[in-house]
């Protein structure tokens, strides 16, 4: 039995093993997947409420954009995700949102993890350890030995890394010297955003008395985005408390990206009130520092992955090496799988 370590729970990653699965549906495949948090989702995250566990709010991606170019290259994986309840069409109100002809927009119900959870269910029996950074990939005897920073070892016949371009370039051991310089430069020179995310969590019955669902904001310089998140959802419950999303602007992330945590918090908290004097007083709050929120200058010619090594196989994926949304992340578990079926 062929073991296959995804190093990385996000997009790419529940994709690579959900078609893993798909196109080897008779193949003894034993398929793990290492993730450094405690959930899945990379930056397709959900948030509960400490407060409330079924108060919730993206903190990453905001909804699905379908460009018309991937409407019918794609459209399977778009009518799966509708039929299971996972998409629904964007309807609530998103003032500033740039309206391009032919463009479709998609919102997830139950959070945006969802459709990374999805992917994970659809894998078959994947075996998914939360908390497992891997820091250090070695060759021994024809296979991949991956250590994580707990120092626990495990070996697989193949890895397929689906990490942020950076992350990868830091590993240690044998996969240093795998990288040849030409594809050095070209990883070195993936190039991605950083913002900070904040989420606000409210107890049932609070009023966010606001004419929108979501607002871009061009006139702030520390906030780009405000979603009331259950609205934006058209999820409205008596029950359940609202939630509140902010994204700051690329550049407010860039210049705040190594201050604490707590004092970027109490910074963007005052900005939106700025914005909205009326905002409530949360019951929990989470401030979430995105290091590699969006691809600025991808892998060059965007092939969606990489190859560092045959025998045994170890690939690169994900967005670094196309584009960050969800067409690109498609584009690059279908390359992967691609490159991997004839050896499996």
């Amino acid at each position: 039995m062929a073991r296959v370590l995804i190093v990385g729970a996000g997009l790419t990653g529940s994709l690579c093993a959900a078609l893993l699965r798909k196109a080897l549906p008779q193949r003894p495949l034993q398929i793990v997947v290492w993730e450094k948090s405690r959930g899945a989702g990379g930056r397709m995250s959900t948030s509960r409420s400490a407060h409330d566990p079924r108060c919730t709010a993206d903190l990453g991606a905001q909804y699905i954009t379908r460009e018309p170019e991937y409407a019918k290259k794609h459209q399977s994986f778009y009518e799966e995700l509708l039929s299971h309840g996972v998409l629904k069409p964007l309807t609530a109100t998103i003032e500033g949102m740039a309206i391009k002809e032919g463009v479709e927009n998609f919102v997830t119900p139950q959070g945006i993890s969802s459709i990374v959870k999805h992917y994970l269910n659809e894998s078959a029996g994947a075996k998914i350890f939360f908390e497992h950074h891997v820091i250090q990939i070695c060759l021994k005897n024809g296979k991949w030995e991956v250590c994580s920073n707990t120092g626990f070892l495990d070996q697989f016949d193949i890895v397929i890394l689906t990490i942020p371009v950076p992350r990868i370039l830091q590993l240690q051991g044998d996969i240093a010297n795998i990288i040849n310089r030409s594809q050095r430069q070209q990883l070195e020179s993936v190039s991605y955003s950083s913002r900070y995310a904040l989420g606000l969590f409210y107890e049932a019955g609070t009023q966010i008395d606001v004419p929108w669902a979501a607002q871009y904001i061009s006139s702030n310089p520390c906030i780009r985005f405000i979603s009331i998140d259950n609205k934006k959802r058209n999820i409205e419950s008596p029950d359940i408390g609202p939630s509140v999303v902010v994204h700051t602007s690329v550049p407010f992330g860039i210049e705040h990206l190594d201050w604490n945590i707590d004092e970027v918090q109490q910074l963007i908290l005052e900005h939106l009130r700025d914005i909205i004097p009326i905002v409530p007083e949360p019951a929990s709050i989470k401030c979430q520092r995105w290091r590699y929120s969006q691809v600025t200058k991808a892998f060059l010619g965007c092939p969606g992955q990489i190859t560092l090594h045959t025998q045994p196989f170890l690939v690169c994926g994900g967005d670094g090496f196309i584009h960050s949304n969800f067409d690109g992340c498609i584009e690059s578990a279908m390359s992967i799988v691609e490159v991997l079926k004839p050896g499996l």
